[in-house]
């Protein structure tokens, strides 16, 4: 195909979780990762930057939708309620139509929030925050058993808390995870589709607990085996490859309590005094005691809950005390609180019931706050250690979005659990999340050598449609990366067109049993 007419007929979205940007350009120019180069060399290559906070659960929906999290929905792994109550998100919680739901026929594998599978022209396998293998794993339903018997010793995820004393055990554990990613991977790309959008979750859980330079290069080298498998294939099937991570990464050593912090300034009361809850706290009884006497007993945790209505168990982990980010807050006492990923809400009598701030002084205790974290400063080193974003500008469009979203400076990373200090070491958590992640293309429509200028999450949709002449949500927070095209080809040639799409996602939550989830998340350190 000539430059002058090349348009690709379909998309090949590689998925690579917490790759920095700064890893990958450095390795490259080393030599290293000869598959990068060589797609960095013939393509187009640049950082790619996140949403704020750098997490999971907003990065993917933005990158397969264009939009940010107050347009499409997602501020973290659970949805907040009115009562103080949350629920884990899932794919009915995607407010905006996702990169599948406008191209078709589609293959989606492995990518997170996409629970349960989207009834699409195509075949979906889901990925993080899917609580079982179950009917809704897959679409259709029929190819998840098919799966099940071809790739027997295929799971959803990997848990690095598991393995923090075992970090030999756990590389085994993830090559082995790896590879049968590989394997569903190769299966899937034998299917018929326009769009190919496939997620390796795996770097992302091995620099949680591993950040030294020999295991992440031995790991980035597979991934590069992957990236040239996808390169022979997009190849073949006359597709342009984009690769791209949901954020970056980099070292951290101490954790900062955002709730502890609120308590000790008088923002947030912590349940006890009079009751049931006072009382165990006299007696010494908490969360940790509790799940030791379990242990000691030979009960999980989990067999408990399964054996227990939710109303019981609910009840039970609300009076007693532990370190528990919401059912330890006497929120009518409580002026603002912490909730996921930095996430700061100020309990106002609008969103919250009971809140306790009227709407007019909102505007004052945000400037409170925000000065309140921006003068937080590590005992150990007297440095400052946090960074705050306004909410209202990072979600203009959400009267319900955080009112702060703080963020911890180099290594250091915010919490939410309520616990004796605010400061505490990371522990087997030497990594986290960075904005920096990266953002490759390749095929014949690309300029070789082009650098993807001041990339964002929210320009990869529109560029994808913009590369296959689909026209791109009107209401898209992205742009075209136009500069990545080569003039000659169609989509550099050609207007950047835009259609309304409408909305997406149901407002009917998910009936399934998520605790399996939520062990997987608090073993991933997303929650406590």
């Amino acid at each position: 195909m000539s430059m002058e007419t090349a348009n690709p007929e379909r998309a090949f979205v590689l998925g690579l979780d917490g790759v920095p940007w700064d890893l990958i350009r450095r390795w490259t120019e080393e030599g290293k990762l000869p598959n990068f180069a060589g797609v960095m060399e013939e393509g187009a290559s640049g950082p790619l930057s996140s949403t704020t906070p750098d997490a999971t659960p907003l990065a993917w929906p933005t990158i397969a939708t264009g939009v940010w999290p107050d347009k499409h929905g997602l501020y973290g792994f659970q949805h907040l309620e009115r009562e103080y109550t949350h629920r884990m998100n899932t794919s009915a919680d995607v407010r905006r139509p996702e990169l599948w739901d406008i191209l078709s026929p589609a293959v989606v594998g492995n990518v997170p929030m996409t629970y349960p599978a989207s009834e699409i022209d195509g075949t979906v396998v889901t990925g993080m925050m899917t609580p079982e293998m179950d009917e809704r794993f897959t679409h259709p339903p029929e190819f998840g058993k098919e799966l099940k018997e071809t790739i027997p010793d295929y799971r959803i995820g990997l848990s690095w808390d598991e393995f923090r004393d075992r970090p030999d055990e756990f590389r085994e554990e993830l090559s082995t995870l790896l590879e049968t990613r590989r394997k569903l991977m190769g299966r899937l790309m034998d299917e018929d589709w326009r769009l190919f959008f496939f997620v390796y979750t795996a770097p992302d859980r091995l620099q949680h607990l591993i950040w030294e330079e020999d295991a992440l290069l031995e790991h980035y080298r597979e991934l590069d085996e992957i990236l040239g498998e996808a390169m022979e294939y997009a190849e073949c099937r006359d597709s342009a490859l984009f690769i791209v991570s949901d954020h970056g990464f980099g070292p951290i050593s101490r954790f900062v309590f955002l709730n502890t912090l609120l308590e000790r300034e008088g923002l947030l009361q912590r349940k006890g005094g009079d009751g049931t809850r006072g009382a165990l706290v006299r007696v010494g009884l908490t969360k940790n005691r509790v799940q030791g006497l379990l242990s000691r007993l030979g009960v999980s945790e989990k067999s408990l809950v399964e054996h227990l209505p939710k109303s019981v168990v609910d009840t039970v982990a609300a009076q007693v005390p532990g370190e528990h980010n919401l059912y330890d807050v006497e929120f009518e006492d409580t002026v603002a609180f912490a909730h996921g990923s930095g996430n700061v809400y100020v309990n106002d009598t609008i969103r919250f019931d009971p809140g306790v701030v009227a709407p007019e002084d909102v505007p004052a205790i945000k400037s409170d706050l925000r000065s309140l974290f921006e003068g937080l400063t590590d005992p150990q080193t007297e440095n400052r250690v946090l960074d705050v974003h306004d909410g209202d500008e990072l979600f203009p469009t959400d009267p319900h979005s955080p009112d702060l979203v703080v963020k911890g400076k180099e290594e250091y990373e915010t919490a939410v659990s309520l616990t004796r200090d605010v400061f505490r070491d990371s522990g087997s958590k030497v990594a986290s999340h960075r904005p920096e992640g990266i953002f490759l293309a390749w095929g014949p429509s690309v300029e070789h050598g082009s650098t993807a200028t001041d990339a964002s999450v929210t320009d990869v949709a529109p560029t994808i449609l913009h590369a296959l002449d689909e026209a791109v949500p009107s209401d898209a927070d992205g742009r075209v990366l136009k500069e990545i095209f080569h003039d000659g080809s169609k989509p550099g040639r050609r207007a950047v067109s835009q259609r309304e799409y409408g909305q997406a996602g149901s407002a009917t939550a998910v009936e399934a049993d998520f605790d399996d989830v939520e062990d997987r998340l608090r073993g991933l350190g997303y929650m406590e």
